[in-house]
């Protein structure tokens, strides 16, 4: 018998309740990958986005850029920043342009990267639960165990070995959960923080070039 098949073996043997634990952790395993690949995908879109965006704003004077940017039917990332900070400003004269948008580019600021940031909680929900339902696993299936080798007429190694060992896979499995969801979460977060600091740094390179304007 291989070593998959014996876990395998050790994973249908189990109690009820380890084994209801490891499906939890299963499902919560899959979760966290789905997690990952989106938010992998979303943070990365919305970098390259900004950057390529970036880049052609500062081509053109501000108004052009507006009304080219009011023109798209779906705007995103710091493209929607700069439309839904700037769009109640565009109208009035300079001297009230700059305090109008920057009170706006903050609110579209916060909007935009509370949407950034949504699966993350999640994440980090994963990450710290994980081990602590697998070691409810482990507990109790340690517990049975023993109420099973207090019943027991002889004791041996070979006895007590599988009950153990089943009862730590749910320990393995908590640890298999949360190990990726944690560290993804502390990327992402980190990878988070550093779109939001580059878009301020926009809204305030916007702010500072409608007060030269006065």
């Amino acid at each position: 018998m291989n070593q998959s098949i014996s876990i395998l073996g050790l994973i249908t043997g189990a109690s009820l309740v380890v084994q209801l634990v490891m499906a939890v952790l299963l499902l919560l395993s899959i979760l966290s990958w789905v997690l990952i690949f989106h938010l992998g995908a979303k943070l990365g879109g919305a970098s390259r986005f900004d950057a390529r965006f970036e880049d052609w704003f500062w081509t053109d004077s501000i108004n052009k850029q507006f009304a080219t940017v009011t023109k798209e039917t779906e705007r995103t990332a710091l493209e929607a920043v700069f439309y839904d900070g700037y769009k109640k400003a565009a109208d009035l004269p300079n001297a009230e342009q700059a305090g109008i948008a920057e009170r706006e580019l903050k609110v579209a600021l916060g909007r935009e990267q509370n949407r950034l940031e949504q699966g993350l909680a999640p994440l980090a929900s994963i990450g710290s639960v994980s081990p602590y339902i697998g070691l409810f696993g482990t507990v109790w299936g340690i517990m049975n165990a023993f109420i099973g080798l207090g019943q027991a007429q002889s004791v041996s190694l070979a006895t007590v070995a599988p009950s153990i060992a089943e009862a730590l896979i749910a320990t393995a499995l908590g640890l298999f959960a949360a190990i990726p969801a944690s560290l993804a979460y502390n990327y992402f977060t980190a990878k988070a923080n550093s779109i939001y600091e580059r878009r301020a740094l926009f809204c305030e390179s916007l702010i500072s070039a409608l007060l030269a304007k006065r």
